[in-house]
């Protein structure tokens, strides 16, 4: 059981639980999940809460391989309009802004948010940190090889679990020291590995609970799934849900999901047969 202190509301993990992804930007990787303010998004994000979603996670930033990078500023606008509106409808419903800038963390907090997920553990903006620990919320820490921009060009391991699992090792250490009390890993499937890395660190998940800190697993509908199935992003689903419940199977606390009644679904049943 793992306890984080959300801005004071206390989320405890009793059981894996479901982060539903929102993206505020019109080039995400799949695209049946881009939307901008407005109804489409409320109406979206009701429906995720209805299907089991306990935390919504909402970035104005694609971070696809090759994407393009955007400023603090436009990601702000993008981003701190959802926050308001759906914090303002939604007040019970754990909001994370999904972000490396720290100028966008602080004011996603202001406006709602109680995580802050970073897919650059703070590489690439040196004052989000210490902005974080200010802030005193959950930190997601992800693991990523070079940068969205560059990171698919030709990641190299010599072993890809052992390499990650030193890394979120001394960043824990590292942002222990700076403050920050509450910690979600992430081994990045997809940001900086090959198809064979991201299946190993599947199939090795459990190598990460060595850290005692609640697993986060996004694999959601990803180039490795459907270019594996031979198929796209708007048909990997399926794998999603199969690969889902392996990760379950084998040590994840939250999932990452575009597609959050079929992930509830993989929890509900996984623990049928091994309870949690």
């Amino acid at each position: 059981m793992f306890t984080l202190n959300c801005k004071g509301n206390l989320l405890t993990i009793k059981q894996p639980i479901v982060m539903g992804i929102l993206n505020i930007n019109d080039d995400s990787f799949y695209s049946g999940n881009r939307y901008t303010t407005g109804d489409p998004l409320l109406m979206r994000a009701q429906q995720m809460i209805r299907d089991g979603a306990v935390i919504l996670d909402i970035g104005g930033q694609s971070t696809r391989p090759g994407s393009e990078l955007i400023s603090a500023d436009e990601e702000l606008a993008r981003v701190i309009p959802a926050i308001e509106a759906i914090h303002e409808i939604f007040p019970e419903t754990i909001i994370s802004v999904d972000t490396f800038y720290a100028k966008v963390a602080k004011e996603a907090v202001k406006a709602g948010a109680s995580i802050v997920n970073d897919i650059s553990a703070g590489s690439l903006d040196e004052e989000l940190i210490d902005t974080v620990a200010s802030l005193n919320v959950p930190y997601i820490l992800m693991h990523m090889q070079g940068t969205p921009q560059t990171m698919q060009t030709d990641p190299q391991y010599e072993n890809v679990c052992r390499e990650v699992l030193d890394f979120l090792i001394q960043k824990t250490a590292f942002l222990r020291s700076k403050g920050i009390k509450d910690i979600i890993l992430d081994p990045g499937l997809g940001f900086g590995k090959t198809a064979s890395h991201n299946f190993t660190l599947l199939k090795n998940l459990d190598l990460f609970k060595i850290l005692d800190l609640p697993i986060l697993l996004g694999l959601s509908r990803k180039g490795f799934i459907y270019r594996t199935l031979g198929t796209d992003a708007e048909q990997a689903l399926n794998g999603t849900t199969v690969l889902n419940t392996i990760g379950l199977l084998n040590g994840a606390n939250i999932l990452r999901v575009h597609d959050v009644k079929q992930a509830t679904e993989a929890i509900q049943l996984t623990g049928s047969i091994y309870p949690y």
